[in-house]
């Protein structure tokens, strides 16, 4: 993967019966002063939402935390979102 790719995570949760709508999206990112960043993003679906960066030394220990907000979203019940139509590998072309 190319250092400029900035991989990404969307995470919902959604509760129709208590009117819950939310989202999380964990980002890794490059800083302008060689550090890397874990960019945390959570609100609910349609509305701006909140934002935090958290700096980490390396990427190594920006990926462990990625996975561990990971793991914590998960046990609230949050799921991945599917990739959009234009974002999924190609399927293979039958021959």
């Amino acid at each position: 993967m190319s250092e400029l790719t900035v991989p990404y995570l969307v995470l919902q949760r959604c509760d129709p019966a208590r009117n819950m709508a939310r989202f999380y999206v964990l980002t890794i990112e490059p800083t302008l002063f060689g550090d890397t960043a874990l960019v945390r993003e959570w609100g609910r679906l349609g509305q701006r939402g909140r934002r935090r960066m958290d700096l980490f030394a390396g990427r190594v220990q920006a990926v462990e935390a990625l996975e561990d907000w990971l793991v914590r979203k998960t046990r609230r019940g949050y799921v991945p979102k599917s990739p959009a139509p234009w974002m999924r590998p190609p399927s293979p072309q039958p021959d």
